[in-house]
């Protein structure tokens, strides 16, 4: 029996009405679909530029500095080794290599300091990082050093360096921390002494340098030292009066005035893991630091 249905102030019967019915269906569907998709920014938390590798994403989140250049080896085994080693404490972190591409020394104390300015608006706190330094006991906690700065890399179990005010290697310290010293001295070009200065801003300020406690491994297996000395030798010259200026307290230089041009950022993958390379050109004030680019050492003539 075929029904009449009334639609529309019109008499149909029940196959007719079906068939409107699935065309009406069909238009609305194609409209609805070309419409273009509105998202609610406003419910978006602020974005960060870069990837947070932990699935932990209410935990503070670590800037890893790594001033760089020319140990592509060591950064192959770097890379991997850390992201195991922090996911494993789901620490939301990302790994900044600040490479410096200029014809000056080294300045591993500048280059932290613009990775610092790069980096701080996203992250909370940083770890001053070597690149050869690997952590090797899951007991070295990179968590938050509310308490005071975290020296990870301790005297009585780095495979090196064993003096009581050593702070070198791996240190951590708050946004707020690294700010209130003015970050680090930018007067040390070539090998050492920038992280002895940073260790007297620390004290100055009041701020209790904080150590890894119960660890039971010691100076052979707590950390893998990969730098081979053979192969890339520390600039341990020292010039003009870079001796003495180098020696004593630095009042004047950090993060205010470190100066410097970042030419680029790229990202880049190490084994499918992902961090930002940031090329760095140091600009140096040769009437400040004229020791950053130290005459080599005339070679004495060979008799015949």
């Amino acid at each position: 029996m075929n029904r009449r249905i009334i639609f529309m102030g019109y008499s149909l019967s029940s196959s007719k009405c079906l068939g409107i019915c699935l065309m009406l269906t069909f238009v609305m569907g194609c409209y609805l679909a070309a419409l273009p998709i509105q998202y609610e920014r406003e419910a978006l938390p602020n974005p960060v530029r870069q990837r947070i590798t932990s699935l932990e994403p209410s935990k503070k989140r670590l800037a890893v500095l790594v001033p760089f250049r020319d140990r592509f080896e060591e950064l192959l085994e770097f890379v991997p080794h850390m992201y195991s080693f922090l996911n494993r404490q789901k620490i939301p972190f990302h790994i900044f290599i600040v490479q410096q591409k200029d014809n000056n020394r080294f300045n591993r104390a500048s280059l932290i300091n613009v990775g610092f300015i790069y980096s701080k608006k996203d992250y909370d706190y940083l770890a001053m990082h070597d690149v050869d330094l690997l952590p090797m006991n899951d007991n070295l906690k990179y968590d938050y050093p509310a308490a005071g700065p975290m020296h990870i890399s301790s005297p009585k179990t780095h495979p090196k360096y064993h003096y009581d005010t050593f702070i070198g290697g791996i240190l951590l310290v708050t946004r707020e921390q690294y700010e209130l010293v003015n970050g680090m001295s930018n007067n040390y070009w070539g090998w050492g002494l920038e992280d002895d200065e940073f260790y007297v801003r620390l004290k100055d300020a009041n701020l209790t340098v904080m150590r890894p406690s119960n660890i039971s491994t010691g100076i052979d297996n707590t950390f893998k030292h990969i730098h081979d000395k053979t192969y890339r030798k520390r600039d341990m010259r020292k010039c003009y009066n870079q001796r003495e200026v180098t020696r004593r307290r630095d009042r004047e230089t950090g993060i205010h005035d470190v100066s410097y041009k970042l030419h680029n950022t790229h990202t880049v993958a190490v084994d499918g893991l992902n961090v930002t390379v940031l090329n760095v050109e140091l600009i140096c004030d040769k009437n400040k630091t004229p020791w950053c680019q130290c005459p080599e050492p005339i070679k004495a003539a060979k008799k015949n």
